[in-house]
């Protein structure tokens, strides 16, 4: 038997090196792998012994040959492909172990530039891979060094049964297949092209999905733009395992707290802020979130975009919650909160949260995709409408309940005041509906508070509803055909209603 060995990550490479010549088998290498090899004490032959033509071009061919892919690709049931291959001299290669320029580290390192890129693009490796991949009937295809041990063993035993080879393959072919996904997306300047593969990497298992006879796990998207982006920089410091719906909590959570710049918190319940607030004091804005619907809150997720220091775990501690996710924990704050065993802690650094990111969604048979929804400049200075201009205050809490509302399901409807969420209707198929709920949930703190809507109205019936029940202010984006009806029900009442020109639907 026969063995090609050429590696960029030689981590344990010479020792299943020498077991393979413990075996019996033959060894060859090229450039730097066969040096460390040789340097390890191991016996190992040239390519060059196999083709008889030395590298050329400063590496960029060496296994690009005949003798190298004839030896791998001949299928040894077809008599016709091994006398092909005693007619020129070629050898059969019974096993490859290869893994590729490391193309990822390379073009995420800072200042790298497109020559340096382009250098690191392996063409050899990927097609030997894929060569024995194909083959791999006859041939074992060995990519990751985490294997290693486990195919010496079962070399050891005998011949490799065939559904470990077909394991090895398929292993084989998807790691390639990440390889040019990084390559295609360090070259894509589009963010829509005709085609584009997305390359994921699993994290680990989830002990079940949405519901417990749902498989599930957690996959982190392999991007060579942004190498941490997102949860990939997740620290799970404590309590039961992390699951399926805690990371869709955690999600909707980050997609909240990043539109704020001052100590926020929100308590999320089935992806959506059952509370929310803001202070100058994080104890003080965990408060007031929690204020908003204290019942909703047990049992849901708390998260906060400052580092939980001790008095704002002393209040956290009185309530139970499934899980707490925020950028750190002081030190006191993490033991407090750490005794209690069914209480998931997790951190992530929101300096980690992807400005420029693609919105995947799955689909039967596909997914559709955009490019992410934000805010601009104009509508956070939005265009007053009615003959009454707000106040100082209203402006303040408008503008909080525009960020609070982005982030909350069509329909969404919330009301707040003093920078506080006080009710809320989502995902209601009418609007009127989500305004009867926000309204009931505020109940009596109603009066003086602001609404925001995040697509507009179409009739005047609900911001009517609204104004009556003790709202003095609205905010949406406006461009109904209605628009005229609605801005005259809101000075009716002597109310404010301002304009912003841009819809947040969140299905």
């Amino acid at each position: 038997m026969r063995a090609i060995i050429s590696v960029s990550d030689k981590s344990g490479v010479a020792d299943f090196a020498q077991g393979l010549r413990e075996l019996g088998i033959e060894v060859f290498s090229t450039g730097g792998t066969k040096r460390s090899l040789e340097e390890s004490g191991i016996k190992v032959h040239s390519i060059s012994e196999l083709t008889g033509f030395p590298e050329i071009l400063g590496g960029r061919v060496k296994t690009l040959h005949p003798a190298v892919h004839g030896g791998i690709l001949a299928r040894r049931d077809l008599p016709e492909h091994l006398a092909e291959l005693d007619q020129n001299r070629i050898g059969t290669i019974d096993l490859v172990v290869v893994n590729l320029y490391p193309f990822v580290e390379t073009v995420t390192r800072e200042g790298v530039t497109l020559d340096e890129a382009v250098e690191n693009i392996d063409i050899g490796g990927p097609t030997m891979i894929r060569s024995a991949a194909k083959n791999f009937f006859s041939v074992l295809v060995i990519v990751d060094p985490a294997d290693y041990d486990q195919i010496l063993q079962k070399l050891r035993q005998g011949p490799m049964d065939i559904e470990g080879r077909k394991r090895l393959a398929q292993k084989a072919f998807q790691h390639v297949a990440i390889y040019d996904t990084a390559i295609s997306q360090y070259l894509r300047e589009e963010d829509l092209p005709e085609e584009m593969t997305i390359a994921l990497k699993k994290a680990y298992a989830l002990r079940y999905g949405e519901n417990p006879h749902q498989n599930a796990a957690f996959y982190v998207e392999q991007d060579v733009r942004q190498p941490q982006a997102g949860f990939a920089s997740l620290v799970h410091l404590g309590g039961p395992e992390i699951s399926f719906n805690n990371l869709l909590d955690f999600d909707a959570a980050l997609n909240v707290l990043s539109s704020f710049s001052e100590p926020t918190v929100a308590v999320m319940k089935h992806t959506n802020p059952c509370g929310l607030a803001c202070s100058d004091n994080l104890a003080e804005a965990y408060l007031r979130a929690l204020s908003g619907d204290p019942v909703a809150a047990f049992g849901g997720v708390v998260a906060s975009n400052q580092v939980i220091d001790s008095a704002t775990a002393q209040e956290i501690d009185k309530s139970h919650y499934d899980a707490i996710i925020a950028p750190d924990y002081e030190s006191a704050a993490l033991e407090l909160l750490g005794r209690k065993k069914s209480l998931r802690l997790v951190k992530i650094p929101m300096s980690s949260l992807p400005a420029q990111y693609l919105d995947f969604r799955c689909v039967r048979g596909g997914f559709l995709t955009q490019t992410p929804d934000f805010f601009t400049e104009s509508e956070l200075q939005p265009r007053t409408v009615t003959k009454r201009q707000p106040t100082e205050k209203e402006l303040s809490d408008l503008v909080f309940a525009w960020k609070a509302v982005k982030a909350i399901k069509s329909n969404a409807v919330v009301i707040a005041k003093d920078k506080k969420l006080l009710g809320m209707g989502a995902g209601q198929p009418s609007r009127v509906v989500s305004v009867e709920l926000a309204l009931k949930k505020a109940g009596e703190e109603a009066k003086g508070s602001v609404l925001a809507s995040d697509a507009f109205f179409p009739f005047p019936d609900g911001p009517e509803l609204a104004l009556k029940g003790g709202v003095s202010a609205i905010i949406q984006p406006g461009g109904s055909v209605k628009d005229d009806d609605v801005v005259e029900v809101a000075d009716k009442y002597n109310a404010v209603m301002v304009f912003t020109g841009t819809r947040h639907f969140r299905h």
